[in-house]
């Protein structure tokens, strides 16, 4: 039972928290290992990795819930990112369906400017989405699409990340493509 035991505490913390999603990053899903230091940390993504970036405002939403059976012995953990994106194109369409046909690994940046590595193992699934184009002037017109991947451990966090670099301590050996409106 030892590898079960706790190895330290928690204070109360601090509230200065905000909740939100700055944007994340795509990575088309590899096996090739992301490079973590001592602390288990996010140091380098897959050599020559390329990285689409998606920004994002309001209304998205990363959560994590652990799954633990102590009947089965077993404990993993889910993964969800809902994202909302404005704006119908032909271009994101298209983009949409390569998200749903494949199984990407995306780092989530948080408005705290924490960065996590969701689907680190298994890629993350497109679940569930829609086209919306809304039924009055202030609905969504866009999309919104819910990502879910299961880890057999939590999400990691990438090294350095910031509010204004959530990629600021990875070794640069990625491309990030930023795209367009």
């Amino acid at each position: 039972m030892a590898a079960c035991n706790l190895t330290q505490g928690r204070q109360e913390v601090c509230k200065e928290s905000i909740g939100g999603l700055q944007g994340v990053y795509f990575i088309n899903y590899t096996t090739s290992s992301f490079t973590k230091d001592a602390n288990g940390l996010v140091t380098a993504l897959p050599s020559g990795s390329t990285v689409y970036y998606y920004q994002l405002k309001g209304n998205s939403n990363y959560t994590e819930t652990v799954n633990s059976s102590r009947d089965n012995g077993t404990t993993f953990f889910s993964q969800q990112l809902v994202l909302n994106l404005k704006k119908l194109t032909n271009e994101m369409t298209t983009q949409l369906k390569l998200m749903a046909y494949g199984r990407p690994q995306i780092i989530v940046w948080t408005n705290n400017g924490d960065a996590l590595l969701v689907g680190e193992h298994l890629g993350a699934d497109v679940t569930a989405g829609t086209i919306n184009t809304g039924g009055a002037l202030g609905d969504l017109y866009g999309y919104s699409v819910t990502f879910t991947g299961m880890e057999q451990l939590p999400a990691v966090f990438v090294s350095g990340s910031s509010t204004s670099n959530a990629l600021g301590g990875l070794t640069a050996n990625y491309t990030v493509v930023y795209g367009t409106n």
